[in-house]
């Protein structure tokens, strides 16, 4: 509690928020998560609440140790230096049962295995991938671009000028990720 009293203290980038106490700061913040339901970047945020950037870190992250020593039914992730709300993890088969969810919604074996693909040779072309996969994969990338788990991120200088394919955030929040390097190292004994 005094962490938070001490937080309040220093935001002092706008006179006229010193007006404001902390626990409303709060409540704006949770407001504006639950809100857009998208990440919002810390900048997008602390812009917003008219706080400076790192007091802003300071009560997200604040918000959400106590979001999990409390056990609510939802946290504050952050990835890429933008938070989210979302459900816990341990909940997902009540979500699932409230939203139905068709298991066409999930990714296939073949799916996944190109997004990795992708993930672990950013940049890379369809061909890399099809010569990787031993199949081609033109369906495939065309449904995780649409789903936006990848993204085009230029083209290779050379004939035909190839597209490049990389991961997007979307990636990263689908997965779990907070960052690329969180990838789990590739086994090289196999294959």
């Amino acid at each position: 509690m005094n962490d938070r009293i001490e937080i309040y203290r220093q935001m002092s980038a706008h006179p006229s928020e010193s007006e404001r106490d902390l626990a409303e700061i709060e409540a704006i913040i949770e407001e504006l998560l639950f809100t857009s339901g998208e990440p919002l970047s810390l900048s997008q945020i602390a812009d917003i609440i008219r706080v400076r950037k790192a007091d802003t870190k300071k009560i997200l992250n604040d918000m959400a140790s106590r979001f999990s020593d409390q056990g609510r039914g939802i946290q504050i992730v952050s990835f890429s230096d933008k938070y989210q709300l979302a459900t816990r993890p341990e909940h997902a088969e009540y979500i699932r049962k409230l939203m139905q969810v068709n298991n066409r919604q999930s990714l296939s074996r073949a799916a996944v295995e190109t997004a990795a693909i992708i993930a672990y040779r950013q940049p890379v072309t369809r061909m890399d991938i099809d010569s990787i996969r031993g199949v081609k994969s033109d369906r495939i990338i065309g449904n995780l671009v649409e789903r936006k788990l990848i993204r085009e991120v230029g083209r290779m200088d050379a004939p035909g000028r190839p597209k490049l394919y990389g991961t997007p955030d979307e990636f990263l929040r689908y997965f779990g990720l907070k960052d690329i390097s969180e990838l789990p190292p590739i086994d090289d004994k196999q294959g």
